[in-house]
């Protein structure tokens, strides 16, 4: 950010800031404002659905949530459940700073990522592409990516 006369663009900037707080929100919500501002522009890391689908079919565990490591509570959701795809719940699951995390219940915290450039038009929107259902249901061939030893 460039500075204007006088610290003016600093002001306004602390200014939103306070006011933010001030309104109740929680200050990690600030320190993600924050860190998206001082990697704007760095390579984007998307959840790996695909990676997802292999350890889910592998464990096959009751349930798995996808989220942002160090802001699960506004980033993060069920994906699967009962032996079920999850669809309807709110996940947000890329970021330049913030890893993309799976949960297993079992073992939590499990990296699982890929660059944006890898795989085109996954974002932080996409849920459950074709690819990774396939990987699920065992239509494709295991890649080997989901492995918990490559973790």
């Amino acid at each position: 950010m460039s500075m204007g006369r006088n610290g003016e663009n600093s002001i306004e900037v602390l200014s939103i800031l306070v006011v933010h707080v001030e309104r109740g929100n929680d200050m990690n919500s600030v320190m993600a404002f924050m860190m998206g501002e001082r990697n704007r522009g760095k390579m984007l890391m998307v959840f790996d659905w695909d990676k997802a689908a292999e350890i889910i079919r592998e464990k096959k565990p009751e349930e798995a949530s996808a989220y942002l490591k160090d802001d699960r509570e506004w980033t993060g959701g069920v994906i699967y459940q009962d032996g079920e795809i999850v669809l309807d719940t709110y996940t947000y699951l890329a970021s330049t700073w913030a890893t993309p995390m799976l949960d297993i219940g079992e073992v939590n915290d499990i990296p699982c990522y890929r660059m944006e450039y890898q795989v085109p038009g996954w974002g932080s929107d996409t849920k459950w592409p074709q690819s990774a259902i396939d990987i699920l249901e065992g239509k494709v061939r295991e890649t080997g990516v989901g492995s918990l030893q490559d973790s």
